[in-house]
């Protein structure tokens, strides 16, 4: 199985194949992956052994180069370790992502090559993307995870599209189509399962679940859990379980690579934002008072610190309080999750499931296609979906061969 990454160069994505490499060559363990656990022995998921990788950025490079690159600047692995994985990877290009609709934060991280592309429409921007889609898959199984750093918010307007419409928007070639939705409208039309690690659009928006669903392409997103809301989402539900009211919780993060250094951009932190406070009305039945903050702090470089305060009320309505410090490595936390997901979103594949795989949403700050945002129930719902023998879930849509051919090279 290949994993294609969208922000092949950034920190996520490297870390995710220098690591994943280096256990191949048991050169590292391999740490994190819950499918690699007692739990998911028994499913038939994609080897370990058998993983790639293949990607587009902003700027062109090779996979090789781009792990050197990156992980000597943040030093995660040791420099033997790098030389003997980047060897693996040099011959995976890494070719030029979409600079259309990205925004003015991240148009500033394309390199000149991109250049000539700065004027490309939404359609010929899909159709590149098609091709290079299909030649790193080269005919094998393939699965295209979203990794790059976070976009602004979508216009409402997307919201309300269903598939003709969108589609009469890319003929037009509406700037209000932000480039996520735009890979994830290449690798649906391609086949290809499509995972939104990020908070940005990408196929959220009612178009392309009703394209997913025709093209019989299962999807799942959004906004990796990896930190401070990981820790939200276990610790809430105690609080909900010993019906101790929360009055308030306030958090704060402090990050220090280029994903904090976009997210020093308004626009896009408000993205990010939108996605992390959601998480303890889910977990509560209520939003407590309080705020959550981006900042970035280059000192850090891609480790993460999150600072978060909670009042609460009990017995006779005391309050009490408590507050808690997250350090950790943000690349470091989410590599793992891109393996899990990619063996997951590629089992939904072979099983023909189309459409939002909501069983997925244990790893996601705002998960498509389920409400639940316990930790541990989502866990549950995701060992009840592995174990499911029927193919679909009930009431999904199954495609045929003839809606399918019906839309393909539209």
């Amino acid at each position: 199985m290949k994993i294609w990454m969208i922000g092949a160069r950034g920190s996520i994505a490297t870390t995710t194949a220098a690591g994943m490499i280096a256990a191949q060559e048991k050169l590292l363990p391999l740490e994190g992956v819950i499918t690699a656990g007692d739990d998911f022995a028994s499913s038939e998921l994609a080897s370990l052994e058998a993983i790639e990788f293949g990607g587009c950025d902003l700027r062109a490079d090779t996979l090789g180069n781009a792990v050197l690159t990156s992980a000597f600047t943040r030093s995660t692995f040791a420099e033997p370790v790098l030389r003997r994985v980047a060897a693996r990877l040099e011959g995976c290009p890494i070719t030029l992502g979409i600079v259309r609709g990205a925004g003015p934060a991240l148009a500033t991280l394309a390199g000149s090559d991109a250049d000539e592309l700065r004027g490309e429409s939404a359609r010929d921007a899909i159709a590149r993307i098609g091709k290079d889609l299909e030649a790193a898959a080269g005919g094998d199984s393939m699965v295209v995870i979203n990794v790059a750093s976070t976009e602004g918010p979508h216009d409402a307007a997307l919201d309300r599209w269903d598939l003709a419409a969108f589609e009469r928007a890319l003929d037009q070639d509406d700037p209000r189509i932000p480039a996520s939705s735009l890979y994830a409208y290449a690798a649906i039309t391609a086949g290809l399962p499509y995972v939104n690690f990020t908070p940005s659009t990408g196929a959220s928006i009612p178009a392309l679940v009703e394209l997913s669903r025709i093209m019989g392409v299962p999807i799942a997103g959004r906004d990796g859990k990896t930190g401070e809301t990981l820790v939200k989402t276990a610790l809430a539900p105690m609080f909900a379980i010993r019906a101790l009211t929360v009055e308030g919780w306030y958090g704060t993060n402090i990050l220090g690579n280029t994903d904090g250094l976009v997210l020093s951009h308004s626009e896009n932190q408000t993205t990010k934002v939108a996605s992390k406070s959601g998480v303890l009305e889910g977990c509560l039945g209520y939003a407590p008072s309080g705020a959550v903050r981006i900042d970035y702090f280059p000192p850090l470089q891609d480790n993460k610190v999150a600072w978060d305060f909670i009042v609460f009320r009990g017995w006779g309505g005391h309050t009490m309080r408590m507050q808690f410090i997250w350090e950790g490595t943000d690349a470091i936390l989410a590599a793992p999750l891109l393996i899990d997901l990619a063996r997951l979103i590629d089992l939904a594949r072979r099983r023909g499931e189309s459409g939002p795989v909501g069983a997925l949403g244990l790893f996601f700050k705002s998960p498509e296609g389920t409400k639940e945002m316990n930790l541990h129930r989502q866990y549950e719902a995701l060992l009840t979906w592995l174990a499911r023998e029927e193919s679909h879930a009930e009431g999904e849509v199954v495609p045929t061969e003839g809606a399918r051919a019906s839309y393909a090279g539209h």
